[in-house]
């Protein structure tokens, strides 16, 4: 039986450090109103010169090193993204020119804040049957630049932040004693009735121009979150998902060693970590120093509690995400 298996991980964020004293100089809001809605303490924002697809090269570059391998032993390569470079073509493609590969599949996945487990379930299910050997998964975001900068957005820009993750994932077989090793399984959903209370909802090809000047004056070219709606599904569908996914594995909330969440705001993961009853020594949190980075904050996170020493081999990992579309699903790895 083949499974998938990560083998590596990357990130990237700007250097430009944004904290929550500096929002106050640009919209009406403080310090203490973004930490007790949010927990977010600062983000990163890109300098100008910096595109989705260069922060999700440098990740992939990373996790490409750290598994000792090159841009060409890679056999198909998913980014996930709501922030892409350009209306089209997707950024895969740019990420792979920098990389300096070609002929291989670029699979592009706009799942948004779940973007991540969906290009993850694709890239488990292609090795699964033995399509690819190795597929480069990424997640990146530029947020910034589509933000209200003043106090039109003063509910969403505070939240947002750019930066990328990536993971190199490979096949591993029973016969190298990895019968209980690797992605276990993966468990993806939406509900489209609630698309609009999470969107931008210009450009679009459902409108006659895509884009007008009324668009760009009216606000519509920004994000729009209904905060209370997203928060009371969030609450509810990540805790399903992750006894969904234990479930199908015959596995309970006590065998979880680690719960990696989409950081999406703080006070959500920290209701779903209660609502688990997991203790604080088993989810973790980089919120607080990232803000949300949606597709890219799964990596993101990873990567770190990897470089923390919070993750140990053998550990069960179970990853969880809900974001716009809306959007939800789990993973159960086996470390």
């Amino acid at each position: 039986m083949r499974r998938s298996h990560i083998l590596s991980t990357g990130f990237r964020v700007p250097d430009r450090v944004v904290t929550n004293e500096e929002l106050t100089t640009l919209m009406d809001t403080t310090d203490e109103w973004i930490q007790q809605r949010s927990g977010i303490l600062e983000r990163r924002w890109v300098d100008g010169s910096e595109a989705g697809s260069d922060l999700g090269a440098a990740a992939a570059e990373m996790a490409l090193e750290r598994a000792g391998l090159r841009a060409r032993d890679v056999d198909c390569l998913i980014v996930a993204t709501l922030s892409p470079d350009h209306f089209f073509p997707g950024t895969g493609v740019f990420l792979q020119r920098k990389l300096g590969i070609k002929d291989i599949p670029c699979l592009d996945v706009r799942n948004q804040c779940s973007g991540f487990l969906y290009g993850l379930s694709v890239a488990d299910a292609w090795i699964r049957v033995g399509q690819y050997e190795r597929v480069l998964l990424v997640g990146t975001e530029v947020h910034s630049t589509g933000l209200h900068r003043n106090d039109a957005g003063r509910d969403t820009a505070v939240l947002f932040g750019d930066g990328a993750g990536a993971v190199v994932l490979g096949a591993v077989t029973e016969e190298r004693h990895t019968r209980d090793r690797g992605v276990l399984s993966v468990h993806i959903h939406a509900d489209g009735a609630h698309a609009e209370k999470l969107w931008v909802e210009a450009p679009s090809s459902a409108s006659d121009p895509f884009i007008s000047h009324e668009d760009i004056d009216e606000g519509l070219t920004r994000p729009a979150m209904q905060g209370r709606d997203v928060f009371k599904h969030a609450i509810v569908r990540m805790p399903e998902a992750v006894h969904e996914a234990l479930a199908a594995n015959d596995y309970s909330v006590d065998d979880i060693d680690m719960l990696i969440p989409h950081q999406a705001n703080l006070r959500i993961s920290q209701a779903v970590q209660k609502i688990l009853g997991l203790p604080d020594d088993r989810v973790y949190n980089n919120i607080q120093r990232y803000g949300n980075t949606t597709a890219a904050s799964i990596p993101i996170a990873l990567h770190e509690c990897i470089e923390e020493g919070r993750l140990h081999d053998g550990d069960l990992l179970c990853l969880t995400a809900f974001g716009s579309g809306f959007t939800w699903g789990s993973a159960l790895i086996r470390w």
